[in-house]
């Protein structure tokens, strides 16, 4: 006597929870980035252009995890339908990252050789976020508001 078990999946709770958690950190960390690449812009003051260099790196660093967890959540998984927004989020958030990295390489230069690259990929970085944020962040209220009407 064999005895058939249907087992329903649910969508992980730990995955969302991950992302939601180290998603903001990244864009704090360029936003710091942008500031202290501006006041090293205008003070020539070397502490700020390290410490920009310094954020850049750890913001690179802490948004691996997001994104790949992004990455398989829009590309991979197949348990719901993925919208536009959330496509157009990990296109943003990839060409920010990828902007960031060419902003890594520009901090390791010497001195003031590093201005005003710098300053120019901090801000298309933080834009880029920025816009990938709101679009989320409208996404999101368009969602709870279908769900209550």
């Amino acid at each position: 006597m064999s005895t058939t078990h249907t087992v329903t999946r649910r969508p992980s709770t730990i995955a969302p929870a991950i992302f939601e958690l180290f998603n903001p950190i990244p864009y704090g960390l360029f936003v710091g980035t942008l500031i202290f690449d501006v006041i090293y812009m205008a003070t020539r003051n070397v502490f700020w252009g390290k410490g920009a260099a310094w954020l850049v790196t750890v913001g690179l660093i802490i948004a691996i995890v997001p994104r790949l967890l992004n990455l398989g959540h829009v590309w991979v998984q197949r348990r719901r339908r993925v919208s536009r927004i959330e496509r157009l989020d990990f296109w943003l958030n990839l060409l920010a990252i990828v902007a960031a990295v060419i902003n890594a390489f520009v901090h390791s230069r010497d001195a003031y050789a590093m201005v005003p690259e710098n300053v120019i990929l901090s801000v298309i970085t933080v834009v880029l976020l920025s816009i990938a944020h709101v679009a989320m962040a409208i996404d999101r209220l368009h969602r709870v508001e279908a769900t209550h009407e």
